[in-house]
């Protein structure tokens, strides 16, 4: 801060040095003041108007008011007409049957042990019989020739190694409880000592994963095999903690497939790593980061983020075409579910794209971009500049799904991929290594695929450890 001697110097130098303070001044007060608008619009943040998750957002009762993207259904709440329903059924053959007799008449006291009875009720208790690990012993004789003398001993089965080990059971469990519950190494040792009265040691268990990640290489290569041939595929990335160091999970995805890499980068090395998007024709699904565009597939832009980059827009300036633009978008995903539910039915696309481009048209008016400053250099463009722009330029992204009713509205089946692994990272903190998270990868790959594809998750886990993996379909 200038002194009072100081601008008294700068007067008395002439109104030259003068105007030249003021302009210095204001260059510093216009750049503090867009530093300020910049910090609240970030502040101002969260999930529903910007790609930040649920889980970073404040406590309910320190929220503030905000628009949500859901819409009314106007369905009242809970099963709806036509909906099967869910309960207990008995079972045709009970394991046990416990018939409960009178001994004596209520009324008067009349001995009924001889009595037939003439009406029976029943009922079933569906419960666990008791738990406990059964020990097969198994035995291989040796026999002596009575011809040469020669003594011969049979072999044992293909996976019984050791004096005493555990069984496909008891390893595909644990790696179930791992890598599916994302329990930690001792939690799953004292989930399975609770239950059955010992458990395996970490080590087991961790051996148990190493075993599985060999034996699940090839369907993970036919998991990749069958992406890379399927018509529509989703994409997304995250981070995670591995080795003490920063990593990038990427998920590439079907309604039945789910193939995860982790790398050290997020672009496009990881990408070309991974495999999928090399030479890929059909269409990548994504929330049009930079490295997904620079693929020669054809593109389809994740609709939920831009919806919320809407509200952000029309929440900081209140741009009106902003809010048109949703009603526009959402009108466009009820055309194109209806056109997915009927298959006779065909979107009329011409004119809502009409709309679509007169919206931005709009927009541009709305949101011109920055003059620059007073030294000629460009400034920083406005988020409702690039927003606009990226509309225009990806337009046939953003409407793909009216197109093709293959294509989803949104991104949200990779998202929903990468969930459960933020959850990991939440609960464990990271990997211990970089092989930890190779190992994780590629059995949640199998792990996911099969869960899409309905397959009961710990019978094949355990079929693993037989030598007899469950293939999944493969037609994406």
């Amino acid at each position: 801060m200038l002194t009072r001697n100081e601008i008294l110097a700068v007067y008395d130098s002439g109104p030259d040095a003068v105007v030249a303070l003021v302009q210095s001044l204001m260059a510093q007060i216009e750049a503090l003041t867009e530093r300020v608008r910049v910090l609240e619009l970030r502040q101002s943040k969260d999930s529903h108007n910007s790609h930040k998750p649920p889980s970073s957002d404040e406590p309910t009762f320190r929220r503030r008011r905000r628009k949500s993207l859901r819409q009314k259904s106007g369905k009242k709440p809970g099963g709806q007409p036509g909906h099967p329903g869910h309960a207990l059924t008995p079972v045709e053959t009970p394991d046990a049957v416990l018939v409960h007799t009178p001994a004596a008449c209520a009324r008067c006291g009349h001995d009924l042990a001889e009595v037939e009875p003439i009406v029976t009720q029943r009922r079933q208790v569906l419960d666990l019989p008791p738990l406990a690990l059964g020990a097969t012993e198994h035995r291989a004789e040796g026999k002596c020739c009575p011809g040469c003398g020669h003594l011969t001993r049979a072999d044992f089965p293909a996976g019984v190694d050791e004096v005493v080990q555990y069984g496909p059971g008891v390893l595909g469990l644990g790696v179930y409880l791992q890598i599916y519950h994302l329990l930690p190494y001792a939690r799953a040792a004292e989930l399975m000592a609770d239950l059955f009265g010992r458990a395996p040691c970490q080590g087991t268990l961790a051996r148990a994963q190493e075993r599985a990640y060999e034996e699940l290489g090839p369907v993970e290569r036919a998991i990749h095999k069958a992406l890379r041939e399927s018509a529509v595929v989703n994409f997304d990335e995250t981070t995670v903690r591995a080795g003490g160091e920063r990593r990038w999970v990427h998920s590439a995805g079907t309604l039945a497939l789910t193939l995860y890499r982790t790398h050290r980068k997020r672009g496009r090395e990881a990408l070309d790593d991974m495999g999928v998007l090399p030479g890929y024709r059909g269409v990548a699904v994504h929330d049009a980061y930079t490295s997904y565009l620079s693929y020669p597939a054809r593109h389809a832009l994740c609709n939920a983020h831009l919806l919320r980059d809407l509200v952000a827009v029309e929440e900081e300036t209140g741009a009106l075409w902003c809010g048109a633009m949703q009603a526009l978008l959402r009108e466009a995903h009820a055309a194109a579910q209806q056109a997915r539910s009927d298959a006779a039915k065909r979107v009329e696309s011409g004119a809502l794209r009409v709309r679509y481009h007169a919206l931005l048209e709009e927009g541009r008016k709305a949101h011109p971009p920055s003059p620059p400053d007073g030294r000629g250099v460009r400034r920083k463009e406005s988020p409702g500049y690039n927003l606009v722009r990226r509309l225009e330029r990806h337009a046939d992204a953003v409407l793909a799904f009216l197109e093709d009713t293959r294509v989803p509205f949104d991104n949200n089946l990779a998202e929903r991929d990468l969930r459960m692994l933020k959850t990991q990272q939440k609960m464990t903190g990271g990997f211990r290594t970089v092989h930890g998270a190779e190992m994780f990868c590629r059995i949640r790959s199998c792990i996911s695929t099969l869960r899409k594809q309905h397959w009961p998750l710990l019978r094949a886990l355990q079929n693993v450890f037989s030598g007899a993996p469950v293939l999944p379909a493969f037609n994406g």
